[in-house]
Formats: C-alpha cells, structure tokens, sequence
C-alpha cells in the first residue's frame, strides 16, 4: 500500500504543486462546496490508480485541490461505501493519499439520521465520538499486517475528534446565525436502513445520528497521525415510530441545507487559519 500511496500521489503532484494543510471529505449531496474552489485542479477518481468512482448518487467521484477560505485543501467529492462491495483498506484508500499529499487535518462530512424527535432535518450536528459498527464486528481498514511507516499497530480512538476545536465550531456557527447539535455518530453497514428496534438500541448506547460512512475514515486518520473534525448534517429522522427513510429524501435535505453547511465549513476553515494546529 505504501508504495501504491507514492505512485497516486506522484500523479496528483504532475499536475499541482499545492500542498494541503486540510483534507475534506464531503458527503451526499455535499459535494457542492469544492465548486468554491480557487485555483482548483481536479482529478476524477477514474485517473487515480485505487480510487473507485461512487455509484450512489449525490457522490461525484473527483478529487479537488485549492484554496477555500484561504486555505490549502485537497476535497474528495464523494465517497465510496463498504456496500458497494469495497473492502475497508479500499474504502479508506483515499484517506491515506489526503496524508500523504501534506494534509494533517481531516474535516470529515456525511449525511445522517437524527435519533432524536426534537431534533430537526437540515440541523448540522458536530460529531463529538462514534461508534464503529462493522469495525466493532471484524470490519475494520487496519486488519492484518501494519506498515509501521502508515501508523502503530494499535492507534487508540479515545479522543478521536478533536475536542479543542469544539468552541471555534460552535462559534462559526453562532456568527453565522445558528447553533450546532453536538453528538455521537454511529455507522452501520447499509444500504437497508435501520429496523426500529435497531434504531432503539442506538440510542440506548449513546447514538444521537445514524449513517453508512465516516467512521472508517476517521480510524485510518488517526492511525495516519491526522487531526479530525467532523459534521453531520441531519437529512432525516431515524425514528421507530417514524416514516421509513429513502435516499432521495437525503438528497433532498442536502440540497436545502448546502448554502448554510457551505457557509459553515468555509467560516470553520477562515478561523481555523489562526489556530495552531488545525
């Protein structure tokens, strides 16, 4: 994989010689934002030797380097999911490129469900922690044999997101009119959504939002040594006693809510320029 990593990134270095400080990840109906992009190059994913171009729609498949809010940042435009069929080294592949590149802070998106009926679709919740569900159950992109040049053998995941950051998140929000959900990320395998009984037991564990992606993502940065701060922007409500979710309704939310979660991510990246370590 070491190896793979350097030959993907000799490609993107041809053609950029821009060297990110802030890798981002955006989810459904996300991708949107890296259009913001100054002096962008784009790369689709079917150049890159590794990436998988996403067959969920709402997911572009490209990756964008440029400036945003001033700073330097390499955005993947959708993600590719452990549902369709990718093994979790594949699925986070696109990850330890965004190291390699320079990027030392992993801004995370997805789309979620709310667990919770007083919450609100186009609420944008921060992720304070997560609960791994397929990682828990074998699936998990660090199975088998380390390469001591990627990261430890054993990364600890206490802490993962970067709770320094909690107050410049909620204040970016606050001058932008609008308070963030704070909460805990659980990730299921998909594509079904969840039962109502499963949706019961998330929330007995601690869950506060439900999706199928992030959470491999975020182990593999923190094994690759990167900062993380990560969102999820409610797209519907994962209720018990609710109307069953679909996918276009997803879409549908984030759509509505792009100018406000743009706007978000943009004032995120204007302050984080200040802080040391971001």
């Amino acid at each position: 994989m070491y190896d793979h990593i350097n030959q993907v990134c000799s490609l993107i270095r041809a053609r950029s010689a821009l060297v990110p400080r802030v890798g981002m990840i955006l989810g459904s109906g996300l991708a949107a934002l890296a259009d913001e992009l100054d002096e962008a190059v784009v790369f689709p994913y079917a150049e890159l030797p590794g990436f998988h171009e996403p067959k969920v729609p709402g997911h572009r498949g490209e990756l964008a380097l440029g400036l945003l809010a001033g700073q330097p940042v390499a955005v993947l435009r959708g993600r590719f999911h452990f549902y369709e069929g990718y093994g979790m080294p594949e699925v986070t592949f696109p990850v330890r490129v965004l190291r390699a590149l320079g990027c030392e802070t992993l801004l995370v998106t997805n789309a979620a469900g709310g667990l919770h009926a007083t919450w609100q679709v186009g609420d944008i919740m921060l992720i304070t922690d997560h609960i791994f569900m397929p990682g828990l159950a074998g699936h998990t992109p660090l199975l088998g044999p380390n390469d001591d040049r990627l990261g430890p053998r054993f990364p600890g995941m206490v802490g993962a997101y970067q709770s320094e950051w909690v107050p410049l998140a909620h204040a970016a929000a606050a001058g932008l009119g609008f308070t963030l959900r704070e909460g805990v990320y659980l990730m299921v395998a998909g594509p079904s959504f969840e039962s109502g009984a499963e949706l019961r037991a998330f929330r007995l564990w601690g869950a506060d939002a439900v999706g199928m992606s992030t959470a491999p993502e975020v182990v593999v940065a923190r094994h690759a040594g990167m900062r993380v701060l990560g969102f999820s922007l409610i797209t519907n409500l994962a209720l018990p006693d609710g109307p069953p979710a679909n996918h276009a309704e997803v879409l549908d939310a984030g759509e509505a809510a792009k100018p406000r979660f743009a706007a978000l991510i943009r004032e995120v990246l204007r302050r984080g320029a200040f802080v040391e370590g971001f």
